[in-house]
């Protein structure tokens, strides 16, 4: 995937925002930052869009910046001067497209039909805006139309919000979501950063979906794991269930047969899609052991564990 992309997938939400006073932009950034999602698409909707992007790239750097409602090649020159890093369209333009494509730059057309879709695929786009998603049939519609376009990904946006934001992207093929209601223009002409702040954070949580997954004992050799899972599932009615090098106690208890991370164990926590949880967890401060991740067929991430152990437990992070 190309590198914008792929940040762009690992962030996951992209805020969408209209801004009137380029003064509030910085201020507006660093309470996205500080909420766990350092990218926004700056539309222009209004006259402000590129003062407003040329202050964000200078002074909150760590953002990834995009340009929205992008109608023109005028102002696809316009936003990539003041440090877009993708462009953003409402609709599928052809000569918009090869014109961000010759300036090198990553462009996201909006579609909404099958015909659309396919015209950007000839143009060589991985990846397409669906807009307005709700209004043209959301996650449904790309679950119905996903079969001939496996390898493209859509960005949803329009009508996306915190209660059906799982919806979309439980699905593989959605790259992230566009997404106003962390931004909408009350907040921002309100300055309300911390309330800003909290809608981030609490997107960032509802995306990342964290539980714990299971308990890990670590057992000397097999006959110990088998002893103690079953000696847990005749205290707690679990099924007991054996496995080449673990046995288990239902779902929530795993007995290794043999040492492992940890002292005594591990505590495996589940994400949604846990390489957005090493994204998300690294901008949260949390060190993961690189060392450990284990990937699947497609190269996404299945298990990694934290760096060191915590009352005797290594913190294993694995995808639901």
């Amino acid at each position: 995937m190309e590198p914008i992309l792929e940040q762009i997938y690992r962030v996951g939400v992209i805020p969408v925002i209209a801004i009137d006073d380029a003064k509030k932009a910085v201020p507006l950034a660093r309470a996205l930052v500080a909420g766990g999602l350092p990218a926004a698409e700056v539309t222009f909707r209004t006259a402000a869009a590129q003062e407003a992007m040329e202050a964000i790239t200078a002074q909150a750097p760590e953002m990834l910046v995009g340009a929205g409602t992008v109608l023109t090649c005028e102002q696809v020159d316009r936003a990539l001067s003041a440090g877009a890093k993708f462009i953003v369209s409402p609709g599928f333009n052809p000569d918009t497209v090869r014109y961000v494509q010759s300036k090198g730059a990553l462009m996201l057309p909006g579609t909404a039909t099958p015909g659309e879709m396919e015209q950007a695929m000839s143009l060589g786009l991985e990846a397409v805006k669906f807009f307005p998603a709700e209004q043209n049939g959301g996650v449904a519609k790309l679950r119905a139309v996903a079969g001939p376009y496996q390898s493209l990904k859509w960005m949803p946006t329009g009508g996306v919000n915190a209660k059906n934001l799982m919806d979309y992207l439980s699905f593989d093929q959605i790259l992230a979501c566009g997404g106003t209601w962390m931004v909408n223009k009350a907040l921002i002409e309100g300055e309300q950063w911390d309330e800003i702040t909290r809608l981030t954070r609490q997107a960032v949580d509802i995306m990342l979906g964290l539980r714990l997954d299971h308990v890990g004992i670590h057992c000397a050799e097999a006959q110990e794991a088998e002893r103690t899972a079953k000696a847990i599932c005749a205290l707690l009615g679990f099924p007991y269930r054996a496995e080449a090098s673990s046995d288990y106690a239902g779902s929530a208890v795993e007995c290794t047969k043999g040492p492992g991370p940890g002292g005594h164990g591990h505590i495996a926590i589940a994400a949604n899609n846990l390489d957005r949880a090493i994204y998300h967890l690294g901008l949260r401060g949390v060190e993961l052991d690189g060392h450990t991740l284990e990937t699947d067929s497609r190269g996404r991430a299945k298990s990694i564990y934290a760096a060191g152990t915590f009352g005797g437990f290594a913190i294993q992070l694995v995808q639901k």
